[in-house]
């Protein structure tokens, strides 16, 4: 997975809170704010005009105000690590790419989605998605379409739904591709993240 496809893989951090008007305050209360959330990610892409899906799996790391970390171990290992400042590739313990967030308008616009999410900011994602979703007895689906052509194209349309945590993610891109993610052995807290992860932050 490259730096790139990042900011479609992890859309579903960008929407996560946000939903339709009328459930917003009742949703965003069903769901957990760790300090540190740690799991296993399940990812299917689907490509137009390709049979066979690609698949990966993995494992991926929030920490509150510090940045995220999406560690794919299959097909191949690759280490992505976002911050306020930049979208970073690590491969064999390097620096293999880099998109800065002063640069790169997409990806100023994903962090800052991004930890508006963190900071519990609704009226920043708000501004940015037209929402429409749904509570019944705390499980919750929410469908996000981006208002900005740049977003548009750089996540597309989103479908989302879980409980606690974020446990399915469906992506259309506007090529027409499609991507699937599934989140699930969810930890919290200190133990959740290993010290070499932890590294990878300082």
């Amino acid at each position: 997975m490259n730096a790139r496809t990042f900011l479609v893989s992890l859309a579903w951090l960008a929407a996560l809170p946000a939903h339709a008007a009328a459930p917003v305050q009742q949703i965003q209360a069903t769901l957990a704010k760790p300090a540190v959330m740690c799991g296993r990610f399940d990812q299917t892409k689907q490509l137009t005009g390709i049979k066979k899906p690609l698949q990966a799996q993995g494992r991926f790391c929030v920490l509150k105000g510090r940045g995220i970390l999406w560690q794919t171990l299959q097909p191949f290992p690759s280490t992505l690590r976002i911050t306020r400042e930049a979208i970073v590739q690590i491969q064999d313990g390097r620096v293999a790419m880099k998109l800065d967030a002063q640069q790169e308008p997409v990806v100023k616009m994903i962090n800052s989605v991004l930890f508006s999410l963190l900071a519990g900011d609704l009226s920043q994602l708000d501004t940015l998605f037209e929402l429409d979703g749904s509570l019944r007895e705390g499980h919750w689906q929410v469908a996000l379409k981006a208002r900005q052509p740049a977003l548009a194209k750089a996540i597309g349309d989103i479908s989302l739904a879980g409980a606690g945590y974020v446990e399915k993610v469906d992506m259309k891109e506007a090529s027409g591709d499609r991507t699937e993610i599934r989140f699930s052995a969810v930890k919290t807290g200190e133990g959740a993240m290993t010290a070499d992860e932890g590294a990878l932050f300082d």
